[in-house]
């Protein structure tokens, strides 16, 4: 099992000296795997959800005279951010590493969308590649630290998972569409036939405290989607870009983004498999440091396993 970070290893201490006495079935028990997993989530999301708020807190509370530009600001922010999470070792450098894939993955399509108009940032502030500000590749960036968050958090195992040159294949078809689709035909809806087709079979078993679920990868992958779905709302509503629909007055996100978010869980996937390698249910898991990790229960919920 993967030792906790300091910070992690006191909150599980606390959390098990609470959640131990709880009973292990009932309506309350049911309702204790209910908090704990909404407690998981949220600390999965913690990054994500910082830079959210510093978004949201710099739409409402920010000068508009400001010697800095808002964006330069948010950029520093999010560099303080990603340090911090470093610094007390709630990522490891290894996740780092494809955290910062995400950034580079994400920076690459932001450059290529804003050129051709699908969306666009306000044209301010200094640290920026061309009309993207470099804060930009930290949302991406978020979304790679929840996802290797969550995968650890919950000790995810997959059961009839797809060969991995598969899924490979069908995430760098579905990245390239982001692009040629602006020249060529829109492959969407064949891309996903083939999630549906490739990923249709696998489940995906999931701990939270004492009890082991599964779910459908795919309904997965929706639900992260309709998540990102709705933080895109806050961040659109907060300026941080803006659809070319939404420059004469902010209305929702269209639910359409929904299949792009979607499409995007493959591609973030792929990117997490590098790290953890998809294990089936009851085989211990590569940790990535030559030893072997079972049952693993990162630190926020604090009890994914019985002692």
């Amino acid at each position: 099992m993967r030792s906790f970070t300091s910070v992690e290893r006191r909150i599980d201490e606390r959390a098990h000296r609470l959640l131990d006495r709880a009973p292990a079935d009932g309506i309350r028990s049911r309702l204790l795997e209910f908090a704990v997993f909404g407690l998981k989530q949220a600390w999965a999301c913690i990054f994500g959800a910082a830079l959210l708020a510093v978004i949201l807190a710099a739409r409402l509370w920010y000068p508009d005279d400001a010697e800095l530009a808002r964006n330069d600001f948010l950029t520093l922010a999010a560099v303080a951010i990603q340090i911090l999470m470093i610094a007390t070792r709630l990522e490891t450098a290894r996740e780092l590493r494809v955290i910062v894939l995400f950034h580079l993955v994400g920076t690459v399509m932001e450059l290529f969308k804003t050129d051709v108009g699908s969306w666009t940032y306000e044209a301010e502030g200094f640290l920026r590649i061309g009309s993207v500000p470099l804060f930009s590749g930290f949302m991406y960036a978020a979304v790679g630290s929840y996802m290797v968050r969550v995968f650890r958090l919950f000790d995810l195992r997959f059961a009839d998972y797809p060969r991995r040159w598969d899924t490979a294949i069908l995430a760098a078809a579905i990245y390239a569409n982001f692009f040629t689709h602006h020249y060529i035909f829109d492959a969407r809806w064949f891309l996903l036939a083939a999630v549906v087709v490739i990923f249709g079979r696998c489940l995906m078993h999931f701990r939270v405290f004492r009890r082991q679920f599964r779910m459908p990868l795919v309904l997965a992958f929706l639900l992260v989607a309709l998540f990102i779905w709705v933080a895109e709302n806050i961040a659109t509503w907060s300026g941080a870009w803006l659809y070319p629909s939404q420059l004469d007055g902010w209305h929702m996100v269209s639910l359409d983004k929904l299949v792009s978010w979607f499409l995007l869980m493959i591609i973030s996937v792929v990117l997490v498999a590098w790290v953890y390698k998809p294990s089936p249910p009851g085989e211990d898991r590569d940790a990535g440091d030559g030893t072997t990790e079972a049952g693993e229960s990162p630190a926020i919920t604090a009890a994914t396993a019985e002692r």
